[in-house]
């Protein structure tokens, strides 16, 4: 399988903007910029669409898991924070939220382990990643 995404760029770095587009179009000439980068500007940033794709990738990953362990979430919530310093993305902090009935706090904690090892995006990421999980 493979997936697509296209980014478009015109003029300088700090006075330019662009748009990104995906595959499925869900993204069609979304707006980035520096501003919506480095400040609060209108449009997405590469930062934000990684937090995205760890926080998605993640719970889809724990909902397979615990599928295998013969468990079903009611639900799942994961945020995600991806922390850019100077140029390089130092941390992804994983915050997930649960609502798993009959499963017990230490089956819990190894499925969110295990989910957060082996998401195809945890090991893309060549940073920190920390996982703060609760039962709710």
């Amino acid at each position: 399988m493979k997936r697509k995404a296209t980014a478009v760029w015109n003029g300088s770095g700090k006075d330019g903007n662009g748009h990104l587009s995906t595959q499925s179009t869900v993204l069609n000439k979304t707006q980035y910029s520096f501003n919506s980068r480095f400040a609060e500007g209108v449009g997405t940033n590469p930062e934000e669409l990684i937090a995205a794709a760890h926080a998605g990738c993640f719970t889809m990953k724990l909902s397979f898991v615990l599928q295998e362990a013969g468990f079903t979430a009611d639900e799942l919530s994961t945020d995600c924070t991806i922390t850019f310093d100077n140029g390089v993305i130092t941390k992804s902090e994983l915050t997930l939220k649960a609502k798993v009935p009959g499963i017990s706090q230490e089956k819990f904690d190894a499925s969110a382990k295990d989910a957060k090892e082996n998401c195809p995006i945890s090991k893309l990421l060549n940073t920190d990643i920390s996982l703060s999980a609760s039962l709710v």
